[in-house]
């Protein structure tokens, strides 16, 4: 029999509609108590944690949630499924995926739905995602997310939809399996995976989306002395306004580094075109360009590299590894 721990953070999952229709937390966890189908295989233990909407996930947060699992890695618990809210869960799920050792399975899930909503997805998800972290086939895997019979890598998986039960999705790769009736089935996998050891984490990374006729204003706004890092959304396939680059230069040269993306949903950052505020231009300046990730995933990347004390080539290397 395989043990399982159920860490609850909060988040939608967790939360009631109250008599007006609103959506509150809840004192106690609905999801924690109920039953699932566990057909007398798995020993789940529970671990109520956190009783946080999304929003107020912080990577302090992220790290004490790394701290728990490496506990129960220790005491040989055999996988863990993470109940999060939704809109800050592929962030705690790549944070996961970048600083924990890839053994056993570790699985993040959430709802859509409140508990006590016509349709309420949330205890269906919960027990899905304990099927797949209790498969043979799920180790190895890396952290995975688990919603609407779906599974998706911590590292590509998104929220694409405000409200729609099926809102996760992998642009350009899709799931890696999907969850049947009876467990885990598997069509992809990772190509490589790595994971680095933080015992803190650090704060001022920023993350700003460009936009047609941006100027340096935001970019001088985060210019000060604390600033750790940046990541910027860029245009198209890793471009800037011209406008930005006078102040994109003194972020460079006060020693700020800078990940560049695409805000595109689909597609990387790439340096293709040679024109002012391109992406050719950029990559010259010391922008670091980060293919395959989104903008909130960089800034995670960067930030646990920056943590770990990364820093010139060897953070550049580890930020712009496709596969990591």
């Amino acid at each position: 029999m395989k043990t399982i721990l159920a860490i609850h953070t909060g988040g939608t999952i967790s939360m009631s509609q109250n008599e007006n229709g609103e959506v509150v937390q809840n004192s106690d966890n609905p999801i924690a108590e109920q039953q699932v189908i566990l057909n007398g295989k798995i020993n789940l233990v529970t671990d109520e944690m956190f009783n946080l909407p999304s929003p107020h996930v912080t990577p302090a947060v992220m790290m004490k949630i790394n701290d728990r699992i490496k506990q129960a890695m220790n005491e040989g618990i055999d996988g863990v499924v993470i109940t999060h809210g939704t809109d800050t869960l592929e962030e705690t799920a790549y944070f996961l995926d970048l600083t924990l050792p890839n053994t056993i399975p570790i699985v993040l899930t959430g709802a859509m739905r409140s508990s006590n909503e016509i349709g309420s997805d949330g205890l269906y998800n919960f027990q899905s995602a304990i099927k797949v972290a209790a498969a043979d086939e799920s180790y190895g895997k890396g952290v995975l997310v688990v919603m609407n019979d779906e599974i998706h890598t911590a590292r590509y998986v998104t929220k694409t939809h405000t409200t729609n039960v099926a809102t996760f999705r992998t642009p350009t790769f899709g799931p890696i399996g999907i969850v049947t009736h009876s467990g885990a089935n598997y069509f992809q996998e990772l190509i490589e995976t790595e994971a680095v050891e933080l015992d803190k984490v650090l704060d001022n990374v920023f993350l700003l989306k460009a936009y047609a006729g941006m100027d340096g204003t935001l970019f001088d706004a985060i210019n000060q002395p604390t600033t750790r890092g940046l990541v910027i959304e860029g245009l198209g396939a890793g471009n800037l306004p011209p406008e930005t680059l006078p102040a994109v230069q003194r972020l460079i040269d006060n020693g700020v580094p800078i990940v560049l993306v695409s805000r595109c949903y689909n597609g990387v950052a790439q340096d293709i075109y040679d024109y002012e505020g391109g992406g050719i231009q950029l990559k010259r300046l010391g922008l670091i360009l980060c293919k395959g990730l989104n903008g909130q995933k960089a800034r995670i990347k960067l930030l646990v590299g920056l943590s770990a004390g990364k820093r010139g080539q060897e953070l550049v290397e580890f930020v712009n590894n496709a596969v990591s």
